[in-house]
């Protein structure tokens, strides 16, 4: 069972720093899942306080993800056009362009939410869809050093049991 929950730990940690930009793909969460496992292993040396600290870091990370589009199109100036318009924009950007469409689809979709609103001003779209931009930016960031934290330390705390395992394997 310990290689089973090894290996388990290993996919939705890598799924979930792929998660991370995907934006289909709970990406903290996965890596959190990936970590339980290698924690639920019988050789696993991570405390318990461990794991009650990094499903905070997830919570936190998730919530800070979900809100700040909202905070940085209003700091940016933008209405609640753009903010529709960045969501619509990710999502369509996935499908149509891949990561570039992952990237651009944000900002693309606040300009243009911000355009249907008022076409006469279109500095401020901009403006709103650069904004939309760096939030996608910040937010993915923060995803993906979390995602990648929890992935070195599956890593760390695995390691011993992997290399054990492939020795008696392959030796």
């Amino acid at each position: 069972m310990d290689v089973f929950l090894s290996i388990l730990a290993f996919v939705c940690c890598l799924v979930g720093i792929a998660g991370c930009i995907i934006p289909v793909l709970p990406g903290p969460v996965l890596s959190y899942a990936g970590l339980f496992c290698a924690w639920a292993c019988s050789y696993s040396t991570i405390p318990s306080s461990s794991m009650w600290i990094w499903a905070g870091v997830t919570v936190v990370v998730v919530l800070v993800d979900y809100f700040l589009p909202g905070y940085m199109a209003k700091l940016f100036g933008g209405t609640r056009a753009g903010s529709i318009g960045a969501t619509v924009g990710m999502i369509v950007g996935l499908f149509v362009g891949g990561f570039v469409g992952v990237l651009l689809g944000p900002f693309v979709g606040a300009v243009i939410g911000e355009l249907i609103h008022d076409r006469s001003r279109s500095a401020h779209a901009f403006r709103v869809g650069i904004g939309s931009f760096l939030s996608f930016l910040v937010g993915t960031g923060l995803k993906l050093v979390a995602a990648v934290a929890m992935f070195v330390l599956v890593v760390a705390d695995t390691w011993p049991a992997l290399r054990t395992w492939c020795i008696g394997i392959f030796a």
